[in-house]
């Protein structure tokens, strides 16, 4: 299933790691999440909700807010936004443009590293 979703780096960052807003693929369970060529297992301690599976970095992924709050209210820095995410990112905030001190707009490629990871989880690499 693919979503639009928030997407932040804990580890070592507290909270202002690098953020992103994109389009996820999410596994059916959604346990594991698929976004910018990373694979996200979710689990419950720490700074973050889901670990990346091959590096084992914390994250923070979650649905986009409405008032534009991603970001911890202590964090910093901008978010990265999939240019293709814009107009729908605009109409969940309910805005005709994106707050530029807020956002940087990029392209960033739909890279789901599905059977990767099959073979990573499964011994077969």
């Amino acid at each position: 299933m693919r979503k639009l979703m928030y997407v932040e780096l804990k580890s070592g960052c507290s909270d202002d790691g690098p953020a992103w807003i994109g389009y996820v693929r999410t596994s059916k369970s959604e346990k594991t999440v698929y976004f910018n060529d990373h694979a996200f297992q979710k689990y419950n301690s720490g700074s973050g909700n889901y670990y990346d599976i091959e590096t084992g970095e914390n994250y923070w992924i979650s649905g986009v807010k409405k008032r534009e709050s991603n970001r911890h209210w202590a964090g910093h820095g901008k978010i990265m936004i999939d240019r293709k995410a814009v107009p729908e990112y605009l109409s969940v905030i309910g805005e005709n443009a994106l707050p530029k001190q807020l956002f940087e707009v990029l392209d960033i490629e739909d890279r789901y590293p599905v059977e990767r990871v099959y073979r990573l989880l499964n011994g077969e690499d």
